[in-house]
């Protein structure tokens, strides 16, 4: 019940207090650089958040992710506590592809805005390959460590969800590796349409970067089939193993 309480308050002034900050520091002409306000904000917010509700995070294979980017890292999307953990302990300035729906929210969808977080509309074509365009000008112009969730969506039963091709494309397109990623254990924290947090261990696992070298449009299935082994494989080894 503690838990519970001081997630809920973390999460309504929290987000209320550094979503106003983020957003009158992009109304001043602030941008995101490295180790400004709004580089660490996301961060600060998530550790908040992850502290408040009792969760602790372990970070295995980091040693797979390069300090320097362009890269894109690929994560199972299971709970709203995927984002906190990574964004709260990945030591880059991480920017994610997220759904737009999350920039409707009050505070923090224009927090989102002002880091540079990319929204996607999963249901327009046309808009999610705007929204990769954009992303893949990310990678090539400020060399972005990029977060995408391949599912699309949450999971409702913890189990890895089909992958869309697009972030196949973005990254055959511009040429950056992937780095699979398994985010295990929230599931069981906070399901999709629940709001009762139960503090549970978790752990976010990367995996040996896949290339794209060489590859075509033509070849995107077969990366996408590629990738969602990787990341199985990594669940094989997780919290979540036999779940």
């Amino acid at each position: 019940m503690r838990h519970q309480v001081c997630y809920l308050l973390a999460l309504v002034f929290g987000t209320i207090w550094y979503g106003t900050a983020a957003t009158l520091a992009a109304l001043v002409g602030r941008r995101r650089a490295p180790g400004n306000f709004l580089d660490t904000v996301g961060r600060t917010w998530s550790s908040l958040l992850l502290r408040a509700a009792g969760v602790r995070v372990t970070l295995l294979g980091v040693e797979h992710l390069a300090t320097e980017g362009p890269q894109i890292i690929a994560v199972n999307h299971q709970s709203f506590f995927d984002i906190l953990a990574i964004l709260g302990t990945v030591p880059l300035p991480v920017t994610f592809v997220a759904k737009k729906e999350m920039f409707r929210i009050p505070f923090l969808g224009s927090a989102l805005w002002a880091v540079g977080h990319i929204p996607i509309d999963r249901w327009n074509r046309k808009r999610a390959f705007a929204a990769y365009e954009v992303a893949g000008r990310e990678l090539a112009e400020r060399r972005a460590h990029l977060v995408i969730f391949p599912e699309g969506t949450r999971s409702r039963s913890g189990l890895l969800l089909p992958f869309k091709k697009g972030l196949a494309v973005l990254a055959i397109s511009s040429g950056v590796r992937v780095v699979p990623a398994y985010c295990g254990g929230t599931f069981g924290i906070l399901p999709k349409g629940s709001i009762l947090v139960r503090p549970c261990p978790v752990t976010v696992q990367f995996g040996p970067p896949l290339s794209v070298e060489g590859l075509t449009h033509e070849d995107r299935d077969a990366f996408t089939a590629r990738l969602r082994e990787a990341i199985l494989a990594l669940r094989a080894q997780s919290v979540d193993a036999g779940a």
